[in-house]
């Protein structure tokens, strides 16, 4: 694979969402939605359909590669292994925010990264309600891609002042006294959220919206495309321990700043784990 046709893995996901997610929206069946580890850890039959498009269509566009998908693993857990020592790897998440799109909300999204000899080299998340994607190749910098045509480049904004950051913190995934000092920390800076959906955080990070974003939890499907599309958007990102994060990775924790020193000035004060 010398060259990716983007294009064709952004219409995969557009073609998803349009046959198997959009038609079930606000339109889910009691049986539809399952709890996979426990109850705000949810399956629906959107997302293993939209899953079984994508890996189809990646048979076609990229047949050499490895495809992991959230739901296979969900079934393998050992296709998480390959990742480290697969040639070309494509990960998918088909629906990343399934709470909040089994709730009727619109904050959800599809994502794609492709992974080559253990480095991300693309990708895509796709927003199907806004129906349109962002999108970062490596050295290509990060773009907001509209169904018309228009491109726009995403860039993250300077940090303020520790007091005057805003931005994303899951604590969820710590264990309590850990999440108490967290939170405690996080009085330091003027607000924190989370969007239970890392497409739309990564997407407005990248906007130049919100400064920082800390997550512990590290799911291939969840943080690869974000964490290249915001690196190439401009910011720095690296596990707590100040190393890189690769594709293998599902521990160590994530944590992106505008800089290096609005990173290390976070980690310092606020996320002291």
């Amino acid at each position: 694979m010398d060259t990716l046709d983007i294009a064709a893995l952004a219409n995969l996901l557009q073609e998803a969402a349009v046959q198997e997610i959009l038609p079930r929206f606000r339109n889910l069946g009691e049986d539809d939605v399952r709890i996979k580890t426990e109850a705000i850890d949810l399956v629906t039959e959107a997302d293993e359909a939209a899953e079984r498009v994508i890996r189809a269509g990646i048979e076609r566009l990229l047949p050499e590669a490895l495809f992991i998908g959230e739901e296979a693993v969900a079934a393998d857990p050992a296709l998480l292994g390959k990742i480290k020592d697969a040639d070309l790897a494509v990960i998918v998440d088909p629906i990343d925010g399934t709470f909040n799109f089994a709730a009727g909300l619109t904050l959800f999204g599809v994502m794609m990264s492709v992974v080559k000899a253990g480095e991300t080299v693309a990708g895509l998340i796709y927003d199907p309600i806004g129906n349109d994607w962002a999108i970062a190749e490596k050295g290509s910098g990060a773009w907001l891609c509209k169904a018309d045509g228009e491109q726009e480049q995403m860039n993250v904004v300077p940090a303020p002042e520790l007091s005057q950051m805003i931005g994303i913190a899951n604590t969820g995934f710590f264990d309590l006294e850990t999440r108490r000092k967290i939170l405690a920390n996080l009085a330091d800076v003027r607000l924190f959220t989370s969007y239970r959906c890392a497409a739309h955080e990564y997407r407005i990070l990248a906007q130049g919206h919100l400064h920082f974003a800390m997550y512990n939890k590290l799911m291939p499907w969840d943080h690869l495309a974000g964490t290249l599309l915001m690196q190439e958007a401009g910011a720095y990102a690296a596990r707590f321990d100040g190393t890189p994060y690769l594709p293998h990775h599902t521990d160590g924790g994530l944590l992106i700043a505008p800089d290096k020193d609005a990173w290390q000035e976070l980690r310092e004060k606020v996320f002291t784990v």
